[in-house]
């Protein structure tokens, strides 16, 4: 429950009395963000902020083209099966959510006729069911109208096991119940703190169910709108090429006034990130281009002079090597990494936290990230009232040796150590781009140093986060024995973020390998606090939790994190993009435009 100050304080805002920044910034000098700071007052009844951001542009369209540079290009156009930033980032331009997180940590209403709180009666007081109106009016790019029925079926065909989605975690314990044509009720089976997650950001899109509901569950795959998406968003479907191109026009029905501000809108695939950020800085090809995976110092000299800049967002993102629990070499009923198998080196705990002193972070921030990393030992960085002050990292090679060596592991003739004929050797993939490897070969130096022979292996961008359940290559498959990648904190709080990890959410041939738990761990004790954590009301009591289950990932040595990374962006000197860091890079397109 929410102490007796605090209440005064909702109580003084509501009623005028203090300012909605007042309270933000007392919130903020005991440790809680502004997006945890508006979650309170709209829990107490205050109605969430809209966003305050000017739009400029006076009518819809007459801006030109939109040329963005995604150098991971999109393999397919349905949000619920996207299991890349990537594929998320092209369906958004398409497909919409009620909501969307905006710059400041605010919802923003997209389909959503307003946000639910207590005030408007969207929220319920025992916190166990949330009420959302829907905008009238809201046509598909077929020109059918969104009805509840919709948002009814999206839940339907997401929750369903069948259907293999990557965004059944957040439907699978909630029930949508259809009040009227433009109003659904989503009933929780406890009461849920955290009651923005369903239908709202990343895996919130809503699919059409006239398109759609010949295919749900095991023919999922076979829909043809599962790469010509026929959505609500500011832009229409015109082509698209797995990989290279996804391509899109103003949609003269848009349901938000004087948006988009662009005719024509190009996501192009392909390349890397170094000359994503040329193409954008320093000669102007493009407007944007997403991820600047590239060394600060290259960046720097980029912007001297160039015709762009580099974009800066703070949220929770984590760069990390993950350790695969499974076997990748041994093949069970047909399936690699499989539950059925224990890792053969890295089971044993000493070797995983052996591992982790071998990761000169200090290093990696000076020679790769500059500006756009902080070094970190937790898997969770925000907002900051869920920050664990337990952990600690460092870099040893000496106290990693003697570690190996209290596991059995000597060091043979060669160097390298070796436990019951078996040698240490390890197989490190990741995606390939410049700061990636260089991340790669400074753990790999380390390693040697300690006696363990690392072998180094980097995907095409494209193929490693592939939806693509043929495809070997995947980080969800985990066919290596550690990977290093990063996954975006897409809302402002840890309830999505942690809830991967769980032992049901285990990537497998079975769920096609869209379980969000691809290092396959299974901890009970970080299933309950999970489990607790998601209905647990009392603000400090769930915080310690998240707590818990960072400092479970930790001590289990689940992840070495490598850096805290900032979003960072390539973006013309003229372009005006919404880019929040706790949101994916496309959530607010509607409101890019270009500046005189």
């Amino acid at each position: 429950m929410l102490d007796k100050e605090l209440r005064s304080m909702i109580g003084d805002v509501k009623d005028g009395r203090m300012d909605r920044r007042a309270f933000i910034t007392r919130m903020a000098a005991v440790g809680l963000t502004a997006p945890l700071a508006n979650q309170l007052l709209s829990i107490g009844g205050v109605a969430m902020a809209q966003s305050p951001a000017p739009y400029p542009p006076t009518k819809r369209g007459g801006g030109g083209p939109l040329k963005l540079l995604w150098w991971q290009g999109p393999t397919l156009l349905n949000p619920h099966f996207a299991t890349g930033t990537k594929d998320q980032d092209g369906s958004r331009l398409f497909y919409e959510p009620l909501a969307s997180w905006d710059v400041d940590g605010n919802l923003n209403p997209i389909l959503a006729a307003e946000i639910p709180s207590t005030a408007n009666g969207g929220l319920a007081a025992d916190g166990k069911s949330v009420t959302w109106k829907i905008k009238p009016g809201v046509k598909w790019h077929d020109g059918k109208p969104l009805t509840a029925d919709d948002l009814v079926f999206t839940w339907q065909y997401a929750s369903d096991p069948a259907t293999a989605a990557v965004s059944i975690s957040t439907y699978a314990d909630l029930t949508v119940e259809k009040v009227d044509d433009l109003t659904i009720r989503i009933l929780f089976k406890n009461p849920t703190p955290f009651w923005a997650n369903a239908f709202v950001g990343a895996y919130g899109c809503v699919i059409p169910k006239h398109l759609f509901a010949e295919y749900k569950g095991s023919k999922s795959r076979e829909a043809p709108t599962n790469l010509a998406p026929v959505g609500t968003g500011p832009y229409t479907f015109v082509e698209f090429k797995p990989g290279d191109l996804v391509r899109g026009k103003l949609n003269p029905d848009y349901h938000m006034p004087n948006r988009p501000y662009f005719d024509t809108i190009d996501m192009k695939g392909g390349g890397d990130a170094v000359s994503a950020a040329r193409a954008v800085i320093q000669t102007g090809e493009f407007d944007f281009a997403w991820n600047m995976q590239v060394e600060d110092e290259v960046l720097l000299r980029l912007e001297k002079g160039g015709k762009g800049k580099t974009v800066y967002a703070t949220g929770g993102d984590i760069e990390f090597i993950a350790i695969n629990f499974t076997d990748p070499n041994t093949e069970v009923d047909g399936e690699r990494s499989s539950m059925k198998t224990k890792h053969p080196i890295l089971s044993d705990p000493k070797v995983r936290k052996a591992l982790a002193l071998l990761v000169d972070r200090d290093s990696v921030k000076k020679a790769i990230y500059g500006r756009a990393g902080r070094t970190t030992a937790n898997y969770l960085n925000g907002p900051e009232k869920f920050v664990s002050k337990n952990t600690s990292w460092e870099f040893s090679v000496e106290k990693a040796s003697k570690m190996l060596d209290e596991a059995g592991w000597k060091v043979g003739a060669d160097g390298i150590r070796e436990k019951d004929g078996k040698k240490l050797k390890l197989l490190y993939q990741t995606s390939t781009n410049g700061p990636r490897q260089k991340t790669q070969a400074i753990v790999k130096q380390a390693c040697q140093k300690a006696g363990i022979d690392v072998e180094l292996k980097s995907v095409v961008a494209s193929v490693f986060f592939s939806s693509d359940v043929a495809n070997p290559d995947t980080y969800s498959k985990f066919y290596s024995d550690i990977e290093e990648f990063q996954i975006p904190m897409t809302q402002p709080d840890p309830a999505l973020h942690m809830r991967r990890y769980v032992s049901a959410n285990v990537a497998t041939k079975e769920n096609k390998w869209q379980g969000p738990n691809f290092p396959r761990y299974v901890n009970k004790e970080y299933d309950d606090a999970i489990a607790a954590a998601e209905t647990e009301t009392d603000l400090v009591k769930r915080a310690a939790l998240y707590i818990k289950c960072n400092d479970l990932l930790w001590q289990d040595t689940v992840f070495i994190p490598v850096m805290h990374r900032l979003t960072v962006d390539a973006c013309s000197t003229s372009l005006k993009p919404v880019v929040s860091g706790w949101a994916n890079r496309t959530d607010n397109i509607q409101d890019w435009y270009r500046e005189a």
